[in-house]
């Protein structure tokens, strides 16, 4: 089989995708981040009276037209605590931001434009018009008003705005779940003391955050020895879990030890392609097991983190109903790069702004794909297309950015 070049692999992975439909309630304190499935009407009037914008006076508006007019003051208007009286011709109740304007009113005015005399009256400072300083009812929305639209991702702004419309709970379209299997006898969870043939098993956490910041439910299935009977098990735990999609780490190609593409496909798997032209990522593995998508991502860590970026988070926005972040930009190469070859090239680098033109990109010198802390210390990968001529410096490359 030959290498199917990275837009194309995409193109076919995201082609089968199907996005959630399924909808669920949860309370305000839990739909940050969730998408809203329905429109969202107001349940009440926002503000539900006139309210004063200010502290000042509540007063009519042709009582004090012009400077210098005294009147009474016959009570008070406080957020929470509105006065039950009406204003009438030469009086004022004093009021306060957020609460209601009383009967009779029709402006405000501000506190530091009056001045205050001692026998409970004052004098205007300031002329006033009809409507200043007043909040009409309704002037945020209606009730019945759909403020949110479906098809949102929530944000701070959105709940509060929720909140305000009288609702406690939201329906949001369910997160994908997706469950992610590690693979390997050479793997030993975090923490442990990995035996002399033995390395940590990382790849799960970095996975599984990528997933997490793009919408989606986690299920961590572990690290499952190279057998058959133990993959087939985890396998199987996957699909009680009702995940959309599987991640294996690992173990995708074709080796004497590499059995989850065969025990996969044993297990009923659709195989539609494996091996990108990329680096680094080669041994990208896609297929669907009955409802499930299934992902193969290669054990190598760096390799591993590569491919979620350009599959795995574009696969879950699409079946979230998120848009994906924007990660492509451009940069200025500080030192040259050499022609590349057949594959995608993605060469970690890091960023830097020397002035407020195009950053200028610069590569690392090593670019093994089990090297972490090289990939943690990058700001971004500079993508290098198939057979790509020799970049000088100061010509201009796409790069996609790790944190966007």
């Amino acid at each position: 089989m030959s290498l199917l070049p990275v837009e194309d692999a995409l193109a076919r992975l995201l082609a089968a995708a199907q996005p959630v439909v399924e909808i669920e309630a949860v309370s305000l304190h839990e739909a940050n981040g969730r998408v809203l499935a329905d429109d969202l009407a107001a349940r009440l009037t926002q503000p539900p009276f006139d309210a004063s914008a200010m502290d000042g006076y509540a007063l009519r508006a042709e009582d004090a037209a012009e400077v210098g007019a005294i009147l009474s003051i016959i009570g008070e208007s406080a957020a929470g605590h509105g006065f039950s009286g009406r204003v009438g011709g030469g009086e004022t109740v004093r009021i306060f931001t957020g609460a209601p304007v009383p009967e009779g009113a029709d402006s405000v005015l501000l506190q530091e434009d009056a001045e205050t005399l001692a026998d409970g009256r004052i004098r205007t400072g300031f002329p006033v018009t009809s409507g200043r300083h007043i909040r009409p009812r309704g002037q945020d929305f209606a009730e019945g008003d759909v403020a949110l639209a479906a098809g949102i991702r929530l944000d701070f702004s959105h709940l509060t705005l929720a909140a305000a419309m009288n609702h406690a709970r939201v329906p949001v379209l369910r997160r994908p779940r997706v469950g992610i299997l590690a693979t390997g006898d050479e793997l030993v969870a975090p923490g442990r003391q990995p035996g002399p043939s033995q390395i940590i098993g990382s790849n799960t956490f970095g996975i599984a955050a990528l997933a997490r910041d793009n919408g989606a439910d986690v299920i961590d299935l572990g690290i499952v020895a190279d057998d058959r009977a133990a993959l087939l098990a985890a396998i199987a735990r996957a699909q009680e879990s009702g995940v959309d999609v599987l991640v294996t780490l690992g173990g995708a190609s074709v080796g004497d030890h590499d059995l989850v593409q065969s025990t996969l496909v044993s297990a009923g798997m659709e195989l539609d392609f494996w091996r990108i032209a990329m680096r680094p990522g080669k041994p990208l593995m896609v297929g669907r097991l009955a409802g499930m998508q299934v992902l193969g991502l290669p054990g190598n860590p760096v390799s591993s983190l590569v491919c979620g970026l350009l599959f795995l988070e574009p696969l879950l926005c699409r079946l979230g109903r998120i848009m994906p972040p924007k990660r492509m930009a451009t940069a200025r190469l500080r030192t040259a790069l050499p022609a590349n070859d057949k594959r995608q090239d993605y060469v970690r680098a890091r960023l830097f702004r020397e002035s407020d033109q195009t950053p200028v990109v610069e590569s690392f010198g090593k670019q093994d794909s089990s090297m972490m802390r090289i990939f943690s210390q990058s700001d971004c990968l500079i993508v290098r297309p198939p057979h790509a001529p020799i970049a000088m410096e100061g010509d201009e490359v796409p790069v996609l950015l790790l944190r966007p």
